[in-house]
């Protein structure tokens, strides 16, 4: 990572503006001052920040700020004024860029910066360029630190602990440090900073006990438009029937995911799930994040979605960054075919977005394993499920006999019924064509039925439940059937 030279780069290329969009404006101007510093005398260009509650001021020499120069007009009327050369800093300038008389200001700077050796930096959170600008703007993305930098961060934060406390130190497990370092992958020194102070001065040691904290303040940090849910209790496949080609599909990919992959093998992308509703798709999401010790997130598509033109799509390159930059983690996406199914009477939108997934599908190189699940593959665009988009698609289907006695003795022991007091091979029997939630639900029925009558629960109140019951394998018959069939050939089977 070299922003110094990257930058200096940009700013000798004769491109007047360059727009930052940086929350880390100190690290901006730590880079710039480091640029001035190391600039030959011939051709040196002072150094100077503006702010609206200072005005301007010279960084490169100990100088007072120019208070008489704080209101943009001004600032903006001084730097057009000024003869030599310069670089301008200007910090959060975005909400003045509405004004026509700074734009028009801002248009006569840029035309005459090359003559005047000049160059204008607008840093802020975030900027919209007028399209009269566009023309001479340029943007700059700070590079996030790497490695290197974070451990540095990390081994400065424990020097100070350890001065702090001599007679203590910090007790430190190597694996978990080296888990803590890619965690804090894609924050700034400032933040990693931040979360590795909490971890370290809460009990003096880096353990695995800190990694689901710091991934959570991560989230917090980075996830602000809440477009991204961030799933905090994941669930274990030991806790789930079935699924066992799924578990070993997942085992071995584990270690090549979340520990070390070997020189020439790929990182494992995801996996689609489809399948007949209610037998457990999300419940395969959520578990895989706990098979791989990974967050989960949840790409909610609801939220997603914004009336004005663009905005959908910014929406979801900010999610998905936002994914890039907590991996590793599990990107879960929840029937898929409702944000990215499109059809003759789609506005445009459905297409842009399905372009800007698979565009991020195809080039990312982060360790986002992604989980979508879908009820109508065949709602789906050829382009998504095409081999190469997911590692597999697997099909959950209707539970068979074993697979439901395990789902009922998992719903009665977790409301805390003895198992051995039920038939299970006679509600196995009454409940062919039945999914797991629809099991989920009969017990829970036949408990409200036990509580409201006084009596303790029995295999008759359960039996009489689901005969009530009619399962949407029979209600919805002919779908689930060509569903089932559909899968057959084209799909590998969960369980």
């Amino acid at each position: 990572m070299n922003n110094r030279r990257d930058l200096q780069l940009v700013l000798k290329s004769g491109m007047p503006i360059v727009l930052i969009e940086t929350s880390d404006e100190n690290r901006v101007l730590a880079v710039l001052v480091e640029i001035t510093a190391s600039s030959p005398a011939r051709g040196y260009r002072p150094l100077f920040r503006w702010t609206i509650t200072d005005g301007l001021q010279r960084l490169d020499l100990d100088l007072e700020p120019q208070r008489h120069n704080s209101a943009p007009a001004d600032v903006l009327r001084h730097i057009r004024s000024v003869q030599g050369p310069g670089i301008y800093a200007l910090l959060d300038f975005h909400p003045f860029l509405s004004d026509p008389i700074n734009v028009r200001l801002l248009k006569d700077i840029a035309i005459s910066a090359a003559a005047k050796d000049i160059s204008l930096l607008l840093i802020s959170h975030e900027l919209a360029v007028p399209p009269e600008l566009k023309g001479f703007s340029a943007r700059f993305a700070l590079r996030m630190p790497d490695a290197q930098q974070t451990r540095a961060a990390v081994d400065e934060l424990i020097a100070e602990y350890q001065k702090e406390y001599p007679t203590g130190g910090v007790k430190i497990d190597p694996k978990a440090l080296q888990l803590l370092i890619k965690n804090l992958k894609g924050l700034t020194v400032a933040d990693t900073k931040r979360l590795a102070r909490n971890a370290i001065y809460h009990d003096g040691a880096i353990t695995h006990d800190d990694i689901p904290g710091i991934m959570q303040a991560k989230y917090q940090l980075l996830n602000q438009n809440g477009i991204l849910g961030f799933e905090y209790d994941t669930a274990a496949f030991a806790d789930i029937a079935g699924f066992n080609s799924l578990k070993v599909w997942l085992n071995r990919r584990r270690a090549a995911f979340v520990e070390h992959r070997p020189a020439g093998l790929d990182s494992p992308r995801g996996i689609l799930l489809v399948g007949v509703q209610g037998c457990g798709k999300s419940l395969a999401a959520k578990a895989a994040a706990g098979l791989f010790g990974v967050p989960l997130l949840r790409l909610d598509f609801g939220a997603l979605y914004d009336k004005y033109h663009g905005e959908t799509e910014k929406n979801l390159r900010a999610a998905l960054q936002t994914a890039d930059t907590m991996s590793p983690c599990v990107l879960w996406i929840d029937e898929l075919e409702k944000g990215l199914a499109t059809g003759a009477e789609d506005s445009g939108t459905s297409r842009r977005v399905l372009g800007t997934f698979l565009t991020w599908m195809a080039e990312r190189r982060s360790e986002v394993f992604l989980v979508a699940t879908s009820n109508d593959i065949t709602a789906l665009p050829p382009e998504l499920v095409r081999k190469g988009r997911f590692d597999e698609i697997f099909f959950v289907d209707l539970p068979q006999p074993v697979i439901r006695a395990d789902i009922l003795r998992i719903h009665l022991s977790a409301r805390s019924m003895s198992v051995e007091k039920f038939d299970l091979p006679k509600l196995v029997a009454a409940t062919d064509g039945y999914s797991g939630a629809e099991l989920e639900q009969g017990v829970v029925s036949a408990l409200y039925t036990s509580h409201a009558t006084g009596q303790a629960l029995t295999t008759d109140q359960l039996l009489a439940e689901f005969k009530r019951t009619r399962p949407l394998s029979v209600v919805m018959a002919e779908p689930v059937a060509a569903l089932r069939e559909w899968a057959q050939l084209r799909t590998v089977p969960a369980d």
